[in-house]
């Protein structure tokens, strides 16, 4: 079923800023009959709304598209900057079947499926940075924020993504880190239409394998993406010291690895922060 609450604007020509159509979105998925896709001209968040639909029966598969998010979520309680025809911000709830274990590592493996899609689009250089940057170049593209949720008594998931497709000086000046967007790493500007199914096919795909196999069996793809492989870096927690060491990858559960002066760390991610260390110190 597909529902359309989307208010279009003639005022943007530019393939960059076209209104979000469920129709383009859909006659571009490899397997349509797996999506539910709901547009939204603004909300708060498209994860929060999400995962209200969750709570009352939302289908596995249902997806959720803003144009605007006005209090969209990024990790350690961040705000995510959009604008509207620049970014493409959205939300998708997976559910798993009886007796699968819980999604761990399931956001690095969420970002594994993001890069796939923009290098099959034919962006250059995309990494990744633990545990859910989207990264080129130095800059940051967007990010990957997953919510765990049980619904009768089986694991659910709400995939939130927000990727930069072109980045306003407003919004760069507004950001504390380096931000980037698609447009820079691409040969051309992309539909905001295409790269959504671009996405949604890329990530069932990697769902698929995530359910057969955990992040396990995408463990290897994602320390092939890691932008701090092997250098020194710092790990900041609230209300705890910095911790410092070499990143030596992650382990299966996508926790990571930080090789330190008393031996190998493992650090799960949640509300922590990774910084890459120079002569200096923090960069």
């Amino acid at each position: 079923m597909l529902k359309q609450n989307l208010v279009h604007s003639h005022s943007m020509p530019s393939i960059l800023s076209e209104p979000l159509r469920i129709p383009v979105i859909t006659a571009a998925l490899r397997a349509p009959g797996r999506f539910a896709i709901e547009a939204l001209e603004r909300c708060a968040s498209t994860s929060t709304a999400l995962l209200e639909r969750a709570q009352q029966g939302a289908a596995s598969g249902s997806v959720i598209v803003c144009e605007q998010q006005t209090a969209g979520r990024g990790r350690r309680g961040r705000g995510w900057l959009s604008a509207p025809g620049d970014s493409l911000t959205f939300s998708l709830l997976w559910r798993f079947p009886d007796g699968a274990p819980p999604p761990v590592g399931l956001s690095l493996a969420a970002g594994v499926a993001v890069a796939r899609a923009l290098d099959a689009m034919g962006a250059a250089g995309v990494g990744l940075k633990w545990p859910n940057d989207i990264v080129a170049g130095g800059a940051k593209l967007g990010g990957v924020l997953t919510e765990n949720l049980m619904t009768g008594g089986r694991h659910a998931v709400v995939i939130g993504i927000g990727l930069n497709v072109r980045l306003p000086e407003d919004i760069a000046a507004a950001v504390d880190t380096p931000a980037g967007a698609i447009e820079a790493v691409m040969p051309f500007a992309p539909s905001r239409n295409l790269l959504l199914a671009a996405l949604l096919d890329s990530l069932a795909g990697m769902l698929d394998e995530f359910m057969r196999g955990g992040f396990a069996v995408l463990r290897e793809e994602w320390m092939a993406r890691n932008v701090h492989a092997d250098q020194r870096v710092a790990v900041f927690a609230e209300a705890a010291a910095p911790v410092e060491g070499r990143c030596a990858g992650v382990d299966a559960d996508g926790a990571l690895l930080l090789e330190t002066e008393r031996g190998v760390r493992r650090i799960l991610s949640g509300e922590v922060s990774l910084k890459p260390l120079g002569p200096l110190g923090p960069q």
